[in-house]
C-alpha cells in the first residue's frame, strides 16, 4: 500500500535524545532550590498523568500549579538552558528532502507542555519548519500519545484518512510503536533514548521497521512504496 505520510516524533526522534535533569532545569530557571523542587515534582506528575492517562498538561498550567508567575524573565531562562537540548537531528533536512521528492506528506505529533510557537521557533532555527505539512502539539489538545485521538488528530493535520496510508516514526515503544499501531499505522522505533522510568508504558508495541539512523528511513519507505 502506498505511503501518504509519515509521521515523526519530536524528542529522541527529530531531535537526538538528551538525558535531562527535571530538578537542574528548573534550579538554573527560577535559582531557587525550594521552588526547583516543587517544580520537578510537578513535571514528574505531569508526565505520570501522560503515561497513565494519556492526560496532557501545558508549560503555563505547570507553573500556575506551584504559583510560579510565567515572566518573560522566566520563560527566556528556561528556554536558554533548554537551547543546547533541542538540536534537531542533521539527517532530518535530507530525509525530510526525500519525502518530498517521492510526494510524501511530514507531520510531527509531540508529546508536549510547550507552545507551538516554541517548537516552530526551534524548527525554523534549524531551517525545516517549511517541510512540515501539519503538525499536533499535546499542549493544544486534551490527550497525549498513545491515546487514539493524538494520532487521528495528528493524521488530520496531514489530511490521511485511511491510517494504513501513513507511517510514524519515534524512539517510544509505548508511546509511539503501540500507539501508531492501535490506530491502524506501520511504526518505525528509532531505539537510542533512555526512557526515564516514569515515562515508561505499560504496554509495548512491536514496530514494522527499525532504523539505527534517521537517513535509513528513506530506505524503509522506498521498501513500502
Amino acid at each position: 500500500m502506498a505511503v501518504d505520510a509519515v509521521v515523526f516524533d519530536w524528542g529522541g526522534t527529530l531531535t537526538p535524545w538528551h538525558t535531562i535533569d527535571v530538578y537542574e532545569s528548573w534550579l538554573q530557571t527560577t535559582g531557587d532550590p525550594d521552588t526547583a523542587v516543587r517544580l520537578a515534582e510537578a513535571e514528574n506528575l505531569l508526565w505520570a498523568g501522560s503515561r497513565d492517562e494519556q492526560r496532557s498538561g501545558t508549560l503555563s498550567a505547570l507553573l500556575d500549579s506551584v504559583g510560579v508567575p510565567p515572566t518573560t524573565e522566566l520563560l527566556r531562562r528556561y528556554s536558554d538552558w533548554w537551547e543546547p537540548h533541542t538540536l534537531t537531528d542533521p539527517d532530518v533536512p535530507v530525509v525530510f528532502a526525500a519525502l518530498k521528492t517521492r510526494g510524501i506528506r511530514i507531520g510531527v505529533l509531540s508529546n508536549t507542555i510547550w507552545t507551538r510557537a516554541e517548537h516552530e521557533r526551534i524548527f525554523e532555527r534549524d531551517g525545516v519548519l517549511a517541510a512540515i505539512d501539519g503538525a499536533v502539539y499535546t499542549s493544544e489538545i486534551p490527550w497525549t500519545k498513545p491515546h487514539p485521538e493524538a494520532f487521528r488528530a495528528a493524521l488530520d493535520a496531514v489530511d490521511v484518512d485511511d491510517p494504513a496510508r501513513a507511517v510514524f516514526v519515534g524512539d517510544r515503544l509505548f508511546d509511539d510503536i503501540h500507539g501508531a499501531k492501535a490506530v491502524g499505522m506501520r511504526a518505525v522505533l528509532v531505539p537510542h533514548s533512555d526512557i526515564p522510568p516514569v515515562q515508561v508504558g505499560p504496554h509495548i508495541g512491536e514496530p514494522d521497521a527499525v532504523v539505527d539512523r534517521l537517513v535509513d528511513l528513506v530506505t524503509i519507505i522506498d521498501g513500502w512504496l
